[in-house]
């Protein structure tokens, strides 16, 4: 079998990749990934053929944070319309050849993977990393850019009825002038489109349950894991043997505002709890505040060995780094920006592994008060009873889908 695998969007939508295509490869299939050029080394180092879509996404991601770029809500519908197309081009070429497409991350992108599925005549599945991606009763939709809900509505249904009025308008119509250029039929409702009647929930049940009754047939499989085997560089394993376990700081492949002012305020909080602090730069550019030696600056390392050795993990709330430090029996904080994050840290508050930051923007005060939850016995206790419980083969689970998808 040969399978096409594309992710639209950052490191977190990329990773999860990975783990399948290790898997699929292991059992015997030929896999490609398709993704933006950001990711060509991480796709290299893992021995994957890759076909990049577009421009890189850290400029624009990093811009819209800064202000050096267009907010998501001006263009929104010229921009999908856009990425469509590049998209399209790019699937299409790549998954000549290939018995199936599983795509996830922006919206407009998985369409535009669809529809190049549609045109080569192969089955496609989406696949979300967190529920809250896919229509339920239980939760809301996120709000889509220019186009909010109106005030007082609260029912998750009515909600999710107008999400569906949002993405025609904002996604639809680029999706289908586009269709019409490759000879393809127009699409009567965008959403159920790009998820199918039965997209795939690449989440941990413990961590994140899909809840009955929904709307949707969704099949579960667990978390994507990438067996990681590199070992932690010399001098990160040096500064972890000289001394007491630290606090990793780190918000991966999500920019920040004032990273500045939020790596000195967590340097500062965690030496206040009597810590030695990890700090990872990112694409939020975090680095260290002054030349202590209870402060290292970490890169891009194996999370799997690392976050067994810290005390701690403060993170952004991304469903990969939530799963990966609940594997680890590492207590969190979660700091969330946007999207899942949010949800991510409601989770661990709820699992009680860990503290809910209020809020993106940690103060000295704010992650004091976090990191005195999350560094508590209880909590480390808590969190080492929840990691006995994480699914390690949603690979597995998922790679049987594909082959019943595909026969």
């Amino acid at each position: 079998m040969r399978v096409l695998l594309m992710a639209y969007g950052s490191r977190g939508d990329v990773e999860p990749m990975l783990g399948l295509a290790a898997q699929l490869r292991a059992d015997g299939s030929e896999v490609r990934v398709c993704a933006p050029p950001d990711f060509t080394e991480l796709l290299a180092a893992a021995g994957i053929p890759f076909a990049p879509i577009g421009a890189p996404v850290r400029p624009v991601a990093t811009g819209a944070v800064t202000g050096k770029a267009p907010l998501p809500a001006e263009g929104m519908a010229q921009r999908a319309a856009a990425l469509v197309a590049t998209t399209y081009d790019a699937v299409l070429a790549a998954a000549e050849g290939c018995d199936a497409v599983v795509a996830t991350g922006l919206l407009p992108a998985a369409a535009a993977a669809r529809s190049a599925a549609e045109q080569l005549g192969i089955p496609y599945a989406f696949v979300a990393y967190f529920p809250s991606y896919l229509p339920s009763p239980h939760h809301p939709p996120f709000p889509r850019p220019g186009r909010p809900f109106p005030p007082g509505v609260t029912d998750n249904r009515v909600l999710w009825d107008l999400d569906v009025e949002n993405m025609n308008l904002l996604f639809g119509t680029g999706l289908n002038a586009h269709r019409e250029t490759v000879g393809l039929p127009p699409v009567d409702d965008f959403r159920d489109y790009v998820l199918t009647g039965r997209p795939w929930l690449a989440a941990d049940p413990v961590l994140s349950p899909w809840l009955q009754p929904a709307d949707l047939a969704v099949e579960q499989t667990g978390a994507w894991l990438r067996a990681d085997e590199r070992p932690l560089p010399d001098g990160l394993a040096a500064f972890l043997d000289a001394g007491e376990a630290p606090v990793y700081v780190g918000f991966g492949s999500m920019p920040i505002r004032d990273a500045e002012e939020v790596a000195r305020a967590a340097v500062a909080a965690v030496r206040a709890q009597g810590r030695r602090v990890l700090v990872s730069g990112g694409w939020a550019g975090l680095a260290l505040t002054d030349d202590q030696d209870d402060c290292f600056a970490v890169g891009e390392v194996n999370h799997h060995a690392l976050f067994p050795r810290v005390a701690a993990v403060v993170h952004h709330g991304g469903a990969g780094t939530t799963t990966t430090a609940a594997l680890a029996g590492a207590p969190q904080v979660v700091v969330p920006q946007m999207a899942d994050q949010p949800y991510w840290a409601d989770r661990v508050a709820e699992l009680g592994i860990g503290a809910a930051h209020d809020g993106p923007t940690p103060t000295f005060e704010s992650l004091s008060a976090a990191l005195a939850t999350a560094l508590a016995p209880g909590t480390r206790e808590r969190a080492a009873a929840v990691a006995g419980t994480i699914r390690t083969d949603g690979s597995a689970a998922a790679a049987k889908l594909l082959l019943g998808l595909s026969g």
